[in-house]
């Protein structure tokens, strides 16, 4: 399913620009495999809309410290990736909920990345995910979405996702994406 050669990944790395250790690119060059799921013994990765991150193509990873807060880092992916006929509305338009897709989905790459780059990858889950929408990307456009992190705790990491049109030189989407720890589960019964 996959093709894991050396040289593949040599030549994966080396597509990706930023400062990002090369273990790091490696992991995140291939999308599909950051959220694989066991179908029949098989470790597959399939789920909602998993056609349209497949083709997702990781261009950059960069970290640097935080500006107002030295002590802290912030991470920056940019992903690219055209709109295709499945990503549309019946306008020939990338569908809104397309949009709020990638900025899920496009975030955890980015917290990803930063979990790895500070040695503290984190479980978290969806807290909200807000987006708004500046103007419409047609099917055929490329789309240039930069994540980057914006604050990453202990319990809450938030992100900021820009959904560009690289084709037409518009922002198309905009969001900011927070997750937070899961709750874990008491064997007592609270009620």
């Amino acid at each position: 399913m996959f093709n894991n050669s050396p040289m593949n990944d040599d030549f994966m790395i080396a597509a990706i620009e930023g400062n990002a250790a090369d273990d790091i690119k490696r992991i995140l060059a291939d999308p599909r495999k950051l959220f694989l799921t066991q179908v029949d013994g098989k470790w597959k990765s399939t789920g909602y809309s998993m056609e349209i991150f497949r083709r997702l193509q990781v261009n950059e990873i960069w970290f640097e410290e935080h500006q107002e807060e030295p002590s802290k880092y912030v991470s920056k992916v940019v992903c690219e990736l055209q709109v295709e006929p499945d990503m549309a509305n019946n306008e020939h338009y990338m569908h809104g909920a397309c949009g709020a897709y990638l900025t899920d989905m496009c975030s955890n790459i980015v917290f990803l990345a930063h979990g790895m780059a500070t040695n503290n990858p984190t479980p978290s889950v969806s807290q909200q995910i807000n987006t708004i929408y500046h103007s419409p990307a047609s099917v055929g456009d490329r789309l240039r979405i930069v994540s980057t992190t914006m604050s990453v705790g202990e319990r809450t990491m938030t992100a900021r996702i820009e959904i560009w049109n690289a084709t037409r030189h518009r922002l198309v989407v905009s969001g900011l994406h927070t997750k937070m720890s899961p709750s874990t589960f008491s064997k007592k019964s609270r009620l």
